[in-house]
C-alpha cells in the first residue's frame, strides 16, 4: 500500500519504517530540511533500540523514503498519517495548531480519495475538528481516523511489528476496510483490531496513559509510606504484584514518571475534563505526587550534607527519563540536577545515550563523563536517576576507590540494601 507519513519524530520516524518494513511503499513528509537531508543520507535522527536497521534496510529497498513537500506526501499515499506534536499548552491542554494547520493544507491540496489518520495523542473531538478543517477547502471526499500509538520508548519497534492491540476509531467503511488490510500483517498472532468511534479511540489513548501513570504514582506514595513506618516497598510490591487483578507491571516505585507522554497526558485530559465540566480529582493527585517525587531525593541529600551542598562534587548516573532511550523530556534527573545547581553543588553525569540532548539544554552548567566509572573521581555521592541495565553490575570495589565519599543515593532501587551495605556504601533508595 501507498502510506505518507507527515511528520518525522519519534512516533512518526518509527510508524514510517515499521510500515515500510512489511512492505509499503512510505514517503515521509517533514519541513525540516536539514533533518530530512540527514535521514535520506541514511542517518536516524533519534535514539531507539533496531529502528537503525530496519532504517537502513527499507531505504535500501526503496520502500522508505523522506521529502519537504507535503503535496508530494499527498499525491503519493492513499493512507496519511498525522504524526505532529501535540505540545502541552500554558493551561495544560494540548496544542493542535501543527494537526489543524496542516489538515487545513490538506483540504486544499487532496485530489482524489484519501483516509487521513490521526496518529498523534489527541484530546476527544479532534477528529471532528480536524475533518472540519480540510472540509473548509476540500472538493473530494476523504475520511478521518482515530489511530492512537502505543509505543513504548526503548520498545517502541517491537510494540509496532507486535501489537497487543491496534484501536482504530472510524465511522466509514471504506476507511475502516483499508486499516484492517494495513495493519493485518501485525496481528498473525490473533492479537485484536479494535474498531471503536473516533471519540472513543482519541480517549483510549488518554486513558490508557493516565491509568498506568496513576499505578506508578500510588506505588510511589505506598514507597514514601514505607519509610514512614519501617516497611520495605519491596516485599509491598512483590505481594501485591501477584495479585492477578492488579499485575507486576508499573509498581516499581522511584522519583517519578517523565517523558513525551504520560506527563503532557495526564493533563491534557485533566484539562479536557474542565472543558467538559468534568473535573478528574484522582488526576490532581496524580500531577501533584509526580511533582513532588521527582525531588523527593533532594531533603535525604540535604540531610547527609548538613544543608551545605557549596563545593560538593555530586555524580548522577542517568539522564533520560528510562533507560533505553536518549529522550530526557520531564526526566527527573534534570529536576534533581537543577536544585543540586542552585545549591551550589558541582555536577558531572553520565548517560550512555542522553548527554548531547542535556549539553544542549544545559550547557556548561554541569560536567559530563565518557564513561560511568569516570562520573565517581573524588565524588562526595553518587546520584542513580536511570534504571539503565549497565548500571545494575558495577564493579562496588571500584566505585569506592574512585569515590571520596561511599554514598549512593539511589532514585530507580537497584540493588540489594544489605549487599550495598556489605559493599562499604551508605545506601538511601526509595521506600526500603
Amino acid at each position: 500500500m501507498k502510506i505518507a507519513v507527515i511528520g518525522t519524530g519519534y512516533v512518526g520516524l518509527v510508524t514510517g519504517t515499521c510500515l515500510a518494513e512489511t512492505g509499503n511503499d512510505v514517503l515521509c513528509i517533514d519541513i525540516d530540511e536539514n533533518k530530512v537531508k540527514k535521514m535520506q543520507a541514511g542517518k536516524v535522527p533519534i535514539y531507539e533500540p533496531h529502528l537503525d536497521v530496519l532504517f537502513d534496510r527499507n531505504i535500501k529497498a526503496n520502500r522508505l523514503r523522506f521529502s519537504t513537500n507535503l503535496e508530494e506526501g499527498l499525491d503519493h499515499g492513499d493512507i496519511i498519517f498525522l504524526a505532529l506534536p501535540t505540545p502541552e499548552d500554558e493551561d495544560g491542554s494540548a496544542d493542535l495548531k501543527y494537526i489543524l494547520g496542516v489538515a487545513e493544507d490538506i483540504g486544499k491540496l487532496i485530489k482524489t480519495y484519501k483516509v487521513i489518520v490521526d496518529k498523534s495523542t489527541v484530546p476527544v473531538g479532534t477528529s471532528d475538528k480536524v475533518q472540519a478543517a480540510i472540509a473548509k477547502n476540500a472538493t473530494v471526499a476523504f475520511d478521518v481516523v482515530s489511530n492512537p500509538e502505543f509505543l513504548r520508548e526503548g520498545f517502541a519497534v517491537d510494540d509496532f511489528l507486535k501489537p497487543e492491540r491496534i484501536v482504530i476509531g472510524a465511522s466509514g467503511d471504506k476507511a475502516i476496510k483499508l486499516m484492517e488490510k494495513l495493519y493485518k500483517p501485525y496481528v498473525r498472532s490473533g492479537n485484536p483490531i479494535l474498531i471503536m468511534d473516533e471519540k472513543s479511540a482519541e480517549l483510549t489513548k488518554y486513558a490508557s496513559n493516565a491509568f498506568l501513570a496513576a499505578k506508578i504514582t500510588f506505588m510511589n506514595e505506598i514507597a514514601n509510606f514505607c519509610e514512614k513506618v519501617g516497611a520495605d516497598v519491596d516485599k509491598v510490591r512483590i505481594g501485591m504484584g501477584t495479585d492477578s487483578r492488579i499485575g507486576k507491571r508499573f509498581l516499581f516505585p522511584g522519583i517519578g514518571y517523565g517523558g513525551s507522554c504520560f506527563p503532557k497526558d495526564v493533563k491534557a485530559l485533566h484539562k479536557s475534563g474542565l472543558d467538559n465540566n468534568y473535573h478528574f480529582q484522582i488526576l490532581d493527585a496524580v500531577i501533584n505526587v509526580n511533582a513532588r517525587q521527582k525531588l523527593v531525593l533532594i531533603p535525604k541529600i540535604k540531610a547527609h550534607f548538613n544543608n551545605n551542598l557549596k563545593g560538593k562534587n555530586i555524580a548522577v548516573w542517568g539522564l533520560a527519563f528510562k533507560p533505553e532511550t536518549d529522550d530526557i523530556r520531564e526526566a527527573p534527573a534534570l529536576y534533581i540536577i537543577d536544585s543540586l545547581l542552585e545549591l551550589e553543588a558541582n555536577i558531572i553525569a553520565f548517560d550512555p545515550e542522553a548527554m548531547p540532548n542535556v549539553k544542549r539544554k544545559l550547557g556548561d552548567k554541569i560536567r559530563f563523563s565518557e564513561t560511568m566509572y569516570e562520573a565517581l573521581e573524588n565524588a562526595d555521592a553518587l546520584i542513580i536517576c536511570t534504571e539503565w541495565s549497565i548500571f545494575r553490575t558495577p564493579n562496588f570495589e571500584k566505585m569506592k576507590a574512585l569515590m571520596s565519599t561511599p554514598i549512593i543515593f539511589d532514585g530507580r532501587n537497584l540493588y540489594d540494601v544489605k549487599d550495598v551495605e556489605n559493599e562499604g556504601f551508605n545506601y538511601i533508595s526509595i521506600g526500603r
